[in-house]
């Protein structure tokens, strides 16, 4: 990244608290669905939205300068969605985006941020929740933040079963699967694939459903508990890991690591999918941007590299390992093999 050298590039990042609040307000408001069908004028968005134009105005202006709007008519007068709202921000059959935004995003992942600098100073009475455990024993926030993931993992996981050859594997264990989206994903492509989701008990309760909406009950089941110290089924033939290495201390991705190489049977693959920046810590941005506010909520957690992920999986014992780019600008993909 180059070095910043103007006054206006040091407030383009003090406002970005403004802009992201936009997007959150839009998501609200439901902006980007009421456009998904074609242009509308001010004063037809503030009737569907039932919101004051003067102040929808506003945030009508704000939402065209970051590039989520686009202006229309001779005017000027009329707003429609950018190419990228239309396409992540509009509900569909499969959700969008805009829940992620809308309810994990902004209401639970940012007022976390709140006190960051007390936590950074080793405080960490100033936040509402210790750590993922602490948070996820409330239900309804266990539920608010799974069925808002489960949006935005489908994506990924659709991706995961594309790029990766999974023929001849029976038996995957998801570690901190959540929602089941990679789970549900998986299973889908694989006819012969079984699963086994572990997460804490909430998020498992969150999980069941939508596996049972997939009429998948039968091929993928649950372990409730936390997963540095429950006991997790052995023989598997596959172990992801997905959002999970960069939400626990640097000493937990290597137990989790551990008990991943004893889990599987020989032969068997770990997949680690996660954010990880380059291993000199210069970026890239987005991935950097969530190791930091994972440090409100996560004690002990570090900034994933390919290189601390191999090294870890290397002292787990993993062979053949490598790391690729994922979705790009954001994650990466660890692969290593069980010998035998």
């Amino acid at each position: 990244m180059k070095p910043l050298e103007t006054p206006e590039q040091v407030f383009d990042i003090a406002f970005g608290y403004m802009a992201s609040k936009a997007l959150f307000a839009a998501t609200h408001l439901r902006i980007f669905d009421e456009l998904a069908a074609g242009p509308k004028s001010l004063e037809e968005l503030a009737k569907a939205t039932r919101a004051e134009e003067r102040g929808l105005s506003t945030l009508l202006t704000a939402l065209v300068s970051v590039g989520l709007l686009e202006p229309v008519g001779e005017t000027g007068d009329g707003f429609r969605n950018a190419p990228a709202s239309q396409a992540m921000l509009v509900s569909g059959p499969e959700g969008s985006f805009a829940d992620y935004c809308r309810n994990q995003i902004d209401r639970q992942m940012y007022p976390f941020l709140h006190n960051i600098a007390d936590v950074l100073r080793g405080r960490r009475d100033t936040v509402p929740f210790e750590d993922y455990e602490a948070w996820f024993g409330d239900a309804a926030e266990a539920s608010l933040y799974s069925e808002s993931q489960h949006e935005a993992s489908l994506p990924a996981a659709a991706l995961l079963a594309a790029v990766t050859d999974l023929s001849g594997c029976r038996r995957l264990l998801d570690v901190g699967g959540g929602s089941g989206a990679f789970s549900i994903t998986l299973c889908r492509r694989y006819p012969e694939l079984s699963a086994t989701v572990l997460d804490f008990p909430n998020v498992v309760e969150v999980g069941r459903r939508f596996v049972t909406e997939a009429g998948l009950e039968e091929r993928i089941g649950f372990i409730a508990g936390n997963a540095l110290e429950v006991d997790w089924p052995g023989g598997q033939d596959v172990v992801l890991f997905s959002y999970v290495s960069g939400s626990v201390a640097a000493e937990g991705v290597r137990e989790l690591y551990r008990r991943a190489h004893q889990a599987l049977r020989p032969g068997g693959i770990v997949l680690v999918h996660d954010f990880m920046v380059d291993d000199d810590l210069s970026g890239p941005r987005l991935p950097a941007l969530w190791a930091f506010q994972h440090a409100a909520f996560t004690p002990g957690g570090i900034a994933l590299t390919p290189a601390f992920v191999t090294e870890c999986l290397h002292e787990s014992g993993f062979e053949e390992i490598s790391v690729a780019p994922f979705i790009p600008g954001m994650t990466r993909l660890a692969r290593g093999r069980r010998s035998g």
